[in-house]
């Protein structure tokens, strides 16, 4: 399985793309494994970054939106 990034040419993940960012939380709201999502090591670790980064900026949201009861 090649890296979803990497078939795509994508260099950079720019942390303002929350749609495709998304796509690589789980359901609890943390990022998903590169062994489960297929993303080669180094897109990972700047997808990590990203996901960090729009989350300090509040573009997104750093839990789930799961209702807790």
């Amino acid at each position: 399985m090649n890296c979803f990034f990497c078939q795509r040419n994508i260099k950079e993940i720019d942390f303002k793309e929350t749609q495709l960012l998304n796509r690589f939380i789980s359901f609890s709201g943390k990022i998903k494994g590169k062994k489960k999502t297929g993303v080669c090591s180094s897109h990972q670790r700047k997808l990590t970054r990203a996901v960090n980064r729009a989350r300090h900026l509040g573009l997104m949201s750093p839990v789930s939106k799961a209702v807790t009861r």
